[in-house]
């Protein structure tokens, strides 16, 4: 069991969208958070220049793994339905280590897919094939997950 002055390394990342498990993914980007700020020039005061906090902007998750049966079973099949009757769901994201313990969780708000990248087809090269799901977000969700 991790104590919390452990320092984990998280090697896989099990996801969950709406309910539905897709599974593990050996990289993840992009969680993260960005405070916009505006700029006001107070008028006779040329020592600095007020910054104003206005809205959070979420970049994109980019989920990354290598092709197995759960790519056509649950990945492509969930952004196909985006096609169709697409409601934002939420999502959650759990980061583990290689004995399978939980280092931390994120629970992500109004996900849709982005983009999902198939693997690069190519018979000169030969290397582990991947698939890279991009999913965007409008913030993260309280901490009390059902996951």
């Amino acid at each position: 069991m991790l104590t919390d002055t452990e320092i984990a390394v998280g090697v896989h990342y099990l996801v969950h969208l709406d309910e539905q498990d897709l599974g593990d993914f050996s990289s993840c980007e992009g969680l993260g958070v960005e405070v916009v700020l505006e700029s006001r020039e107070e008028g006779g005061n040329n020592g600095f220049v007020w910054q104003f906090p206005t809205r959070l902007k979420y970049p994109n998750i980019k989920l990354t793994r290598p092709v197995s049966k759960q790519s056509a079973d649950k990945i492509v099949n969930w952004v196909l339905a985006a096609v169709s009757g697409f409601s934002r769901g939420t999502g959650h994201i759990e980061a583990k280590t290689a004995d399978g313990q939980t280092v931390a969780t994120y629970d992500l708000n109004d996900v849709i897919p982005v983009r999902w990248t198939g693997p690069s087809l190519n018979a000169d090269s030969p290397k582990v094939l991947t698939e890279t799901l991009e999913i965007a977000h409008n913030g993260f969700a309280n901490t009390g997950s059902k996951y």
